[in-house]
């Protein structure tokens, strides 16, 4: 059966995943609640739930169960949005040569997931295939010590 996820949420009592899909045959909405006591990977990949999940993308479920995870400790919903802002930002100052492996390749994902989100595609109703930019040239230009020596010194 082939599904086309419309949207996808979550309930806290009892908690669960509720999506929100339409038959591609039929073309009818339907819901399915999806109980949430399994990792969003663990869920993702269960057969029972595939079929419904597989344009749901793996990030997007693990924000979630943070959701329920945050709500069955006690926290506000405010608390977990912030805790899931902090996790999902990268912060311009942070050294990210003393990360260690895993800490680095979360902070890449995050990268690439924004970058993805930001790209220009071809397809994109504001894509211009060849922008031109003018800088000022009455402005003073800075610089940098690498660029001030000249050839000859090599």
């Amino acid at each position: 059966m082939m599904c086309i996820a419309k949207k996808c949420g979550i309930r806290f009592q009892p908690p669960a995943v509720i999506l929100i899909y339409e038959n591609e045959i039929k073309g009818k909405s339907r819901q399915r609640i999806i109980d949430c006591t399994r990792a969003a990977e663990q869920l993702k990949n269960n057969p029972r739930h595939k079929s419904y999940l597989e344009q749901v993308s793996l990030k997007q479920l693990e924000k979630l169960f943070v959701f329920l995870q945050g709500y069955l400790r006690g926290q506000s919903l405010a608390e977990t949005m912030e805790q899931i802002r902090r996790e999902t930002t990268i912060d311009p100052e942070e050294d990210l040569n003393k990360l260690d492996d895993k800490e680095l390749a979360k902070r890449k994902s995050i990268m690439d997931e924004l970058f993805e989100k930001n790209q220009m595609k071809k397809d994109d109703p504001n894509f211009v295939y060849d922008i031109e930019v003018e800088f000022p040239q009455n402005e003073q230009l800075l610089s940098c010590g690498w660029d001030t020596e000249s050839a000859d010194e090599f």
